[in-house]
């Protein structure tokens, strides 16, 4: 089995480190990760907690597959119940840093409780020890990560830990690890925060060589990563442009949300995307894109490392932040430009850099600088409030808020809160682009009708990342679907959903999908495994852990009701585009996910699901 067998528990309160042995039976009815993590929450943490208080639990898990030669296994997660959205949440991150924990020789840890002072966790192999943290807060996620390696004397050593984001309980700080990979989404960060854990700093040197059959593994592995090198977009396109590439095709099929999402279509699309980013500076000759990037055994290597211009106004005495760091990804540059009408490059990828450094999620973070944004040209919000002028497409406003969110400074520590919260505060709460108040991501839901329902069903609030149909409905993976219509969506969206499940649960990359499926996923976790683990029952797991979600949601306290989208997009059509005249055929689709579900009317899971799943 390519499971390490132990967990590490941490008391917070009582400044206890515990080793205990893996559930076993838990681990082969949900596989690791972010269906194994979740049990363990499922099963230790009342539903109904206060996400921010001693009571809820904090873990960091990854999968079998993680640490192993299999590509792309380097995930791990970090669920909790989030803040942000009071529903259950798994952020999921790249890098070295799960590889490492699992070549230390550990599943997962669970942190529960909270420290009355600052506390970093050291782990080196089968050594962990909590430590005085005192002198690391208030430092940001790069200098935090520098001063721990030094301190350790070790280089080799990662790292995962929070900025100023998490430890001012901003509501979508992100947990970051290996400078700028981040479990992002959902308000990780400021649940670790809550619990004065600044950092967890690991060293594995142990490998992960107790496979079911070595063999069969390297063997069938080794298949796989061929068919992720001839796959056009695992092996060239991501490779090349990274998740860039998108802006562009996402705009031209009219489904780019611009101005919080007042438009579908961005005027300035080309001036932020991808092949920008490759396009020599006029001020200097250099292009923005320095290389690009691969976590732990990864084949695809989509990751960016990118500098900013050393003249750009936004970084006038910071050279820091123009020396080669992590680079724009699609959600972050749509987030931080199209959805605030902000066509600038090098200020976007000023603000980008600051997410990493202070820990937040740049998705919400821009989102809900597009809601001010909006309330600010309605009136409603004033220069006096924020500090200057925040009309759409200020360069400056973005960058002035960035900062002061991520120190929790001024009308910072509202934006810090989320747009849906600001949005209430300030009498219109339908300007706030949530799903159980969590931000979009960067599709409009008019334009590709499968993730209007993604959106709407997700257990952690809005996310692409649980069922990208735009495989389906814009590049045709693994079938071409038409996007403007509702016809097969439920179904679409829940073969999206399970399988994404049973990838992340496994510790691998949700990028493989675009050229692998669970056909492909399956004899790799058996090899790893055992052959248990066949098709059919990784499909099954992949139901189950979705299913599981769903009935914490519930008894969270969340309904159907919550199961919707924001007026905007159920009553305002889109303007331009192929989709134009159109908006979200939700009310047609959920029904019908209901009962293809297995759920009743009211989005609860029925006797026999209940019975079929095992839960």
């Amino acid at each position: 089995m390519a499971w390490a067998g132990k967990i590490l528990r941490v008391d917070l309160t009582a400044g206890t480190v515990k080793s205990e042995p893996l559930n076993m039976q838990w681990a082969r009815d949900y596989l690791g990760s972010r269906g194994l993590a979740t049990k363990y929450i499922v099963e230790e943490v009342d539903a109904k907690v206060d996400a921010l208080s001693a009571a809820n639990k904090l873990i960091w898990a990854t999968g079998p597959l993680t640490g192993t030669m299999a590509s792309t296994g380097g995930r791990y997660t970090v669920v909790t119940k989030s803040p942000l959205t009071g529903a259950i949440a798994c952020s999921n991150s790249g890098g070295y840093w799960g590889a490492e924990l699992k070549m230390a020789g550990w599943d997962m840890v669970i942190f529960e409780g909270a420290s009355a002072k600052p506390v970093y966790l050291s782990i080196v192999d089968d050594v962990a020890e909590l430590k005085d943290a005192a002198h690391l807060w208030g430092k940001t996620v790069f200098e935090t990560e520098a001063a721990l390696k030094t301190s350790h004397q070790d280089p080799l050593a990662k790292v995962s830990s929070i900025g100023g984001a998490g430890e001012n309980q901003v509501l979508f700080a992100a947990v970051v690890n290996d400078l700028h990979r981040a479990a992002g989404r959902s308000g990780v960060g400021a649940v670790m925060g809550s619990k004065n854990l600044k950092a967890i700093i690991v060293r594995g040197t142990k490998g992960v060589a107790n496979v079911h059959d070595p063999k069969e593994f390297m063997r069938v592995t080794y298949e796989k990563k061929k068919i992720l090198a001839e796959n056009g977009v695992t092996g060239q396109g991501l490779p090349t442009y990274g998740t860039q590439v998108l802006m562009n095709v996402i705009n031209e099929v009219g489904a780019l949300p611009t101005r919080n999402h007042r438009d579908s279509q961005f005027e300035g699309a080309k001036d932020i995307s991808a092949e920008a980013m490759a396009t020599p500076r006029p001020t200097d000759g250099k292009k923005p894109l320095v290389t690009n990037q691969a976590c732990f055994g990864c084949t695809i290597a989509c990751g960016r490392i990118q500098t900013i211009d050393k003249g750009h106004f936004t970084v006038e005495n910071k050279p820091q932040y123009w020396k080669a760091s992590g680079g724009l990804e699609y959600e972050a540059a749509w987030a931080l430009g199209a959805a605030n009408g902000v066509n600038d490059l090098d200020a976007l990828q000023y603000a980008n850099v600051l997410c990493n450094e202070h820990g937040m999620d740049p998705i919400s973070f821009g989102a809900t600088i597009g809601a001010v944004m909006e309330l600010y040209e309605m009136g409603v919000l004033t220069k006096e409030q924020l500090g200057m002028d925040a009309k759409f497409g200020s360069a400056q406003a973005l960058a002035h808020f960035a900062e002061i969110t991520a120190k929790g400074e001024g009308f910072g520590k509202e934006i810090g809160q989320g747009s849906a919260r600001l949005c209430k505060k300030y009498g219109h709460p339908e300007l706030s682009m949530t799903v159980k108040s969590q931000e979009f991501p960067a599709y409009d839901a008019r334009g590709i009708q499968g993730m209007g329902l993604t959106y709407a069903t997700s257990n952690r609030g809005a996310c692409h990342l649980r069922s990208y149909t735009v495989a389906s409905e814009v590049m045709g993976i693994p079938v071409k679907t038409d996007p403007l219509t509702a016809e097969g969506k439920p179904e679409l969206v829940i073969a999206f959903q399970d399988a994404t499940a049973a990838f992340d649960s496994a510790g691998i990359c949700i990028f493989t999908s675009f050229a692998w499926g669970l056909a492909d996923v399956a004899p790799q976790v058996a090899a790893a495994c055992g052959p248990e683990f066949t098709l059919e029952n990784l499909a099954k797991i992949g139901e189950r852990i979705w299913n599981m979600e769903r009935d914490f949601n519930n008894r969270a306290g969340f309904t159907s009701k919550d199961d919707t989208l924001p007026p905007r997009l159920l009553n305002e059509p889109s303007k331009t585009g192929p989709a134009k005249g159109l908006v979200s055929k939700l009310p047609e689709m959920l029904p019908k996910y209901y009962a293809a579900r297995g759920w009743d009317t009211d989005g609860m899971l029925k006797a026999d699901t209940r019975s079929r799943l095992g839960l």
